[in-house]
């Protein structure tokens, strides 16, 4: 017996995002795939400097997390739920490329799809894009979406 196919999709909430999804919900009808669309959120594990930082972080942190369930994962998975491919959503916080790798690895996925630009082009420039990490240090074939 086969393994199914699983493609991941790194998304983000971003137009480029939505149309690395659009492209691997279409493949996946093709080839009876799974698709597994995530959002990492960037969370160092480093205490906050003051006292203010302290105070906000644990509200921050609900926030974002309700942000990225609610107005990005959630509404992403119903936009295709006409489509007869199994759809999931993973959130987490931490280093996207990190936590991006170790999904494609433990879920042996076939392919990884990602937005060639995401939410911030001035983070891309300065900290290197995740699309531009992963596609330098993922084991399996990534499809970088314009």
């Amino acid at each position: 017996m086969t393994k199914q196919k699983m493609y991941l999709v790194a998304v983000d909430g971003s137009e480029w995002g939505e149309r690395a999804a659009e492209r691997a919900v279409s493949l996946a009808s093709e080839t009876g795939a799974s698709v597994k669309l995530v959002t990492v959120i960037p969370w160092s594990g480093y205490q906050p400097i003051s006292i203010e930082e302290l105070a906000h972080r644990p509200v921050a942190r609900h926030e974002e997390e309700q942000h990225a369930k609610g107005d990005i994962l959630e509404p992403l998975k119903g936009k295709f739920s006409d489509n007869d491919v199994d759809i999931s959503t993973h959130f987490d916080w931490g280093d996207p490329v990190q936590i991006l790798r170790d999904i494609a690895k433990n879920e042996h996925a076939n392919m990884v799809f990602v937005g060639r630009r995401g939410r911030s082009r001035i983070s891309d420039l300065i900290l290197g894009s995740v699309a531009n990490s992963l596609a330098h240090s993922l084991g399996v074939p990534i499809v970088l979406v314009p």
